[in-house]
């Protein structure tokens, strides 16, 4: 079946951290697991986290979308691998009969360590079958908390973000048009890395300073 994908882009929001060894490992996927770790000091060897969001419209349901706000909160570790991935899919629509498929995925991992080695997958996928006239966006935003000694988000961090989630559950079941859309999710992810950087402005101080790096991804209709 003949597949027709939308170029896409990727941009970096702010520099990985220098203590942190980044690499964008691509379509390659996590093995395994684990649920958010409670921040503590005792070291653990590694930890891994995978959210995906998937969203499928077609001509049985015209209207089609999903978002997921997870925050994990590793503690001290020696490595951690990290991925985040939003797939959006639009098949047998028409111009006539158009379908709607939005996945948005927002990430927020925190850790703790001065030379914590990080492995970070960010993918935003968005793919019409057939479908011309689709709206079909995929955004995925992942946000990577790095501190040299233990650090748990507040009470009002967690508000904050709760808040957020509530915004972003309500703009992604909203009929705005995917291009309004995808300035809003820029939007809150914004407001989701203030949020982090206020945090981290009270944590516990190390050799090196803490740092908030932001993974931005979108893709699908209309074109970026």
């Amino acid at each position: 079946m003949h597949q027709h994908r939308k170029p896409r882009t990727q941009s970096v929001f702010t520099q990985r951290a220098v203590r942190v060894g980044l690499f964008a490992a691509g379509a390659a996927g996590l093995a395994t697991a684990v649920p958010a770790q409670a921040a503590t000091g005792t070291p653990q060897h590694a930890a891994v986290a995978t959210d995906q969001t998937f969203s499928r419209a077609d001509f049985r349901h015209h209207t089609q979308t999903r978002d997921s706000f997870t925050v994990r909160q590793f503690g001290t570790v020696n490595a951690a691998s990290a991925r985040n991935q939003a797939n959006a899919v639009g098949v047998g629509c028409s111009v006539d009969d158009d379908c709607r498929s939005v996945a948005l995925s927002f990430q927020i991992v925190t850790m703790a360590g001065e030379h914590t080695h990080l492995t970070a997958v960010n993918r935003g996928d968005a793919v019409n079958q057939h479908c011309d006239g689709c709206q079909t966006l995929a955004g995925a935003y992942q946000f990577v908390v790095s501190t040299p000694r233990p650090f748990t988000l507040d009470e009002e961090t967690q508000r904050r973000l709760a808040d957020i989630h509530q915004r972003l559950d309500a703009l992604t079941r909203s009929t705005l048009p995917a291009a309004d859309l995808k300035t809003q999710a820029d939007s809150l992810a914004a407001e989701v890395n203030t949020v982090l950087h206020d945090a981290v402005a009270n944590a516990p101080k190390g050799d090196q300073p803490p740092t908030v790096s932001l993974h931005r991804h979108l893709d699908g209709w209309p074109a970026h």
